[in-house]
């Protein structure tokens, strides 16, 4: 495939100038600092693009990886030395995932699940930005933010606040035609710093970025923090990979390409650890600078590349003046950002959505808010599966035939001949063994029992260990066992009978075969 360098070249630029603004918005945000945001972003964006496996894809910082590593800098009471162990880990994680090939696994991830996680992160975003938008002090902690949001208002900088609202403004309102040419929050950086310069407001702003390469942090870890350090890795490297490969579906849609998942996430995890050793914020693949690299040309790694160098050009050349950013302006623009994280597809149809969708996306939804992320996305999965699970069941249809059944000639009287069958439709596994073991309880006076299986799909352990102690009682008041099974079903059965159960049981392949040989 031709590669037309001009549009990978723009693409780049364009997506570099979007990603300005959010690496210090997000550094800033984590803890860790404006520098290890754009550094972040530098670096992830380089690497992940020469080796990842979605050419079209723009990496760096986002909001569900920023909200993790904010809690891992309180968790670990900002040791740097078990931060980058964290990020490292998370990197290294990613790497397996990849060559484990995990990665074709996040498209069974429940939309209700991805629904509400995104959601919770969105609301995380949002909230965690009052206080810098107030001009107060950042606080890690949401119920915290929300009990003291009263007597904080009444504390705010009118100063952050004014310059806070004016981002949102610019946010929110600035003509498309506009945006399309300048991104709306350099549009924002372009105007409210110099005003804030030229009035001499007194609001805190990002402070000193090194117009330097970052230097190299050794990891450290200790036995008191080493369990929080690998579950905040892990959640790392989970959120990291869902976030990348949703991307990655969206990328493809819109350029009509398959991408490679499991060599995205190799390509991740090697710029997600290099970040670690930097002291960087780690990320994943970003929707919004993926799409505007996209829509501006950028269709090979030639343009991820192109966004990273830009970036570094710009700290290098321009640092001076990136120091005096107010961080009112960062908050107005994560607020944004985090509104546009809300799954509004699926907002947008609650009413009408199934009620398990619906309950699935909003327990997933406070659990992310208010606990945890990992354990959010752990639950919604449990749920959604059992809720499966349940419909699966009611669906199955275990019937008990003593008249006529219709696989069976009509000259053949089941009564008479003291013949019942069992007949199972549907899935037959551990949700619907239960509803099997009571129905053959109720068979009486019955010298041969029949069990249809042929419009089973798939079976279990569980229901075929039911239907071992069911023949298996069977035998022992002497009557006889028919199976009516396809091939496939047989040959499972049979593979399991280490303890010869189905040894005086015949199989045939439909019912009328069997009903000649009673």
């Amino acid at each position: 495939m031709k590669v037309n360098i001009k549009q990978n070249l723009f693409g780049g630029i364009t997506a570099a100038v979007i990603a300005l603004p959010l690496g210090l918005a997000f550094g800033v945000a984590s803890g860790l600092g404006a520098t290890a945001g754009i550094y972040g972003a530098i670096i992830l964006g380089f690497f992940a693009s020469l080796f990842g496996g979605t050419p079209s894809q723009i990496s760096g910082p986002t909001g569900p990886m920023t909200v993790v590593i904010a809690a891992a800098v309180i968790s670990l009471n900002s040791d740097m030395g078990l931060i980058v162990t964290t990020i490292l880990l998370a990197g290294i994680f990613q790497i397996l995932f990849g060559i484990s090939k995990i990665g074709k696994f996040v498209q069974y991830i429940p939309y209700p699940v991805i629904s509400g996680f995104m959601s919770g992160i969105g609301i995380i975003i949002i909230i965690l930005q009052i206080n810098p938008y107030l001009g107060l002090a950042s606080d890690a902690s949401i119920v915290h933010i929300l009990i003291t949001l009263p007597s904080n208002i009444s504390d705010a900088n009118f100063s952050a606040f004014i310059i806070a609202t004016a981002t949102m403004l610019i946010m929110f309102f600035s003509p498309s035609k506009v945006s399309k040419i300048i991104p709306t929050p350099l549009i924002a950086l372009m105007v409210l710093t110099p005003l804030s310069i030229y009035f001499d407001l007194k609001v805190d702003t990002i402070g000193e970025i090194p117009a330097v390469l970052p230097s190299f942090v050794m990891p450290t870890m200790d036995l008191e923090h080493y369990t929080t350090v690998i579950s905040l890795a892990f959640t790392l490297a989970v959120l990291g990979m869902i976030d990348t490969l949703l991307t990655s579906i969206v990328a493809d849609s819109i350029t009509g390409t398959k991408h490679k998942p499991n060599k995205e996430l190799i390509g991740q995890g090697i710029g997600n650890a290099l970040c670690a050793l930097t002291g960087s914020l780690p990320g994943a693949g970003a929707t919004m600078r993926t799409v505007i690299n996209i829509k501006s040309g950028g269709t090979h790694k030639i343009s991820g590349i192109t966004h990273s160098l830009i970036l570094l050009a710009i700290v290098v050349f321009l640092a001076p003046l990136a120091s005096q950013i107010p961080l009112a302006i960062l908050a107005g623009i994560l607020i944004k950002v985090g509104v546009d994280i809300l799954d509004y597809r699926f907002l947008s149809i609650w009413r009408d959505a199934p009620k398990n969708d619906l309950s699935v996306m909003l327990v997933v939804f406070f659990i992310t808010v208010f606990i945890d992320l990992i354990t959010a996305v752990g639950v919604g999965i449990v749920l959604a599966s059992l809720l499966i699970v349940y419909r699966i069941t009611k669906e199955a249809k275990i019937t008990l035939v003593e008249n006529h059944h219709e696989g069976i000639d009509t000259e053949y009287n089941l009564a008479e001949k003291k013949v019942r069958v069992i007949r199972i439709n549907g899935a037959f596994f551990f949700g619907s063994s239960t509803a099997f073991e009571s129905e053959t309880n109720s068979i009486l006076d019955t010298k041969i029992v029949i069990i249809d299986i042929l419009d089973v799909p798939f079976m279990d352990i569980t229901a075929i260990f039911t239907l071992k102690d069911l023949i298996s009682k069977l035998q022992i008041d002497d009557i006889k066992v028919i199976i009516v099974a396809k091939e496939k079903e047989r040959t499972q059965l049979l593979k399991l009978n280490k303890t010869r159960i189905f040894d005086n049981v015949k199989f045939y392949e439909d019912m009328n075969s069997a009903m000649k040989r009673i």
